[in-house]
């Protein structure tokens, strides 16, 4: 199981805050179980993966196994919570050079996350004459960049492998009655998988928007899923403790959560938390900014900032106990670098040495740390910190006095993005845009 030690940090808060902050968490624990605040109707994955049946996976596994047998490459195409969760997970199970080497069944890609016109031109290019897969993820098939890509892809994989080919190849998980993808998908006669209506994207790895991407590239979502139900049904005190502690620092006046890791596979992990977090509680003026660094490749470009930069700042450092590998470091005779003195220890050993050095120069400069130790990169325990960091973020967010489940802010690039380009309907909203941009 995944552990948390957070005494480090709790030397960085004042006991009259730390009490009244701790009084919090017992409100706020019984309005998310109860469904009772702002939001509730997003409350699903509160439950989702006991509630994930053997039938459901086999079907995913089924589908799953038809692209990655059928298909070079299969492409997942979604933006937010629709690809992150999917990306995190296939990158922390992945071999740092997979890419490189040959591929055991297909590989999965990932478009519409951007409206780079290179990097669809390049993927397109890659796949062309190839027989590809593609997941479209969308609840309604028309957010502006999966969209783009998803019209682009399908046109060119019915252009080379024909209708019907296509039709088998394309997958979409979507809407369970509505939306321009559900039509799409019941005209075309695509196997299709739901977005359940109370979980939000951000939510959703654990649905068919994460589970089918990762089942496609070989990885066991069983104990993915097992892993999450450990947690959810174990209700450990870790997640009533990172809730309590993180808002506890922020009333202290760190308003920046920095998530830190040593392996390069979980940077992308990162990026699902920043998510999860900053969509979850940046509104109504309040919010821990999530930011994140890959150590200790960081160390020598953030790492001064850190060290001494403005003391407003938290780390939580997720911390691998067991790598796969085992490598030591050579005996040298001419020592012209100096590393004998390391000679015949493991990598791993000087890493975790470089860690503790990290969070003892940290603390020493101001910075409260926290560890959550993560035994070994599998999907069992990947399963755990989904569920951990999702039920602490709902909890987070109730004591800090917000919807943890809206986005309300989302939309606000949206709107101007279709006037700028003259979509029907924001005539007036194009004009005013436009004033504001004449000299």
């Amino acid at each position: 199981m995944i552990t948390l030690n957070h005494l480090p940090a709790q030397a960085f808060i004042e006991p009259a805050t730390l009490t009244r902050v701790t009084q919090l968490v017992q409100p706020a624990l019984h309005t998310l179980e109860q469904g009772t605040g702002a939001g509730n109707d997003f409350l699903g994955w509160q439950h989702l993966p006991s509630g994930i049946t053997g039938d459901q996976l086999a079907h995913i596994e089924r589908t799953a196994a038809l692209l990655r047998t059928g298909c070079e490459f299969v492409v997942a195409v979604g933006i937010g919570g629709s690809y992150l969760g999917a990306k995190a997970v296939i990158e922390a199970l992945s071999d740092n050079f997979a890419a490189y080497k040959p591929a055991a069944g297909a590989r999965v890609l990932f478009a519409g996350n951007n409206i780079s016109e290179d990097y669809l031109a390049q993927l397109m290019q890659l796949l062309a004459g190839k027989r590809f897969g593609i997941i479209v993820i969308s609840k309604s098939g028309t957010t502006t960049e999966p969209a783009i890509a998803f019209r682009l892809l399908k046109e060119q994989l019915e252009r080379e492998q024909g209708r019907e080919w296509a039709a088998q190849h394309i997958v979409a998980v979507t809407d369970a009655r509505r939306g321009a993808l559900r039509t799409l998908a019941d005209r075309e006669g695509y196997v299709t998988y739901v977005i359940p209506d109370d979980v939000g994207g951000r939510f959703s790895v654990l649905t068919p928007v994460g589970l089918l991407p990762i089942a496609v590239a070989g990885f066991d979502i069983r104990a993915l899923v097992r892993g999450a139900v450990e947690v959810e049904t174990a209700q450990p005190e870790m997640v009533r403790t990172y809730a309590i502690m993180r808002n506890a620092l922020y009333q202290s006046g760190k308003k920046i959560e920095i998530l830190v890791n040593f392996d390069p596979r979980l940077h992308f992990l990162a990026e699902w938390w920043k998510q999860l977090y900053g969509e979850s509680e940046g509104k109504d003026g309040l919010g821990i900014f999530p930011a994140s660094v890959d150590f200790t490749t960081d160390l020598h470009s953030m790492g001064q900032w850190i060290q001494d930069g403005e003391r407003t700042i938290f780390e939580t450092v997720v911390s691998l106990a067991t790598p796969h590998e085992n490598l030591t470091i050579p005996h040298d005779e001419e020592d012209l670098d100096g590393l004998n003195y390391i000679a015949g220890k493991r990598i791993d050993e000087v890493n975790k040495m470089a860690e503790l050095g990290t969070r003892l120069a940290h603390l020493d400069g101001g910075v409260p740390c926290r560890v959550i130790g993560v035994p070994r990169l599998d999907e069992e325990p990947l399963g755990q910190l989904i569920y951990f960091f999702e039920k602490a973020c709902g909890l987070s967010g109730y004591m800090l006095g917000v919807n943890p489940f809206n986005q309300p802010g989302v939309e606000a690039y949206k709107k101007n993005m279709f006037a700028l380009l003259q979509k029907p309907g924001y005539e007036e909203l194009s004009a005013t845009l436009r004033a504001k941009m004449e000299p």
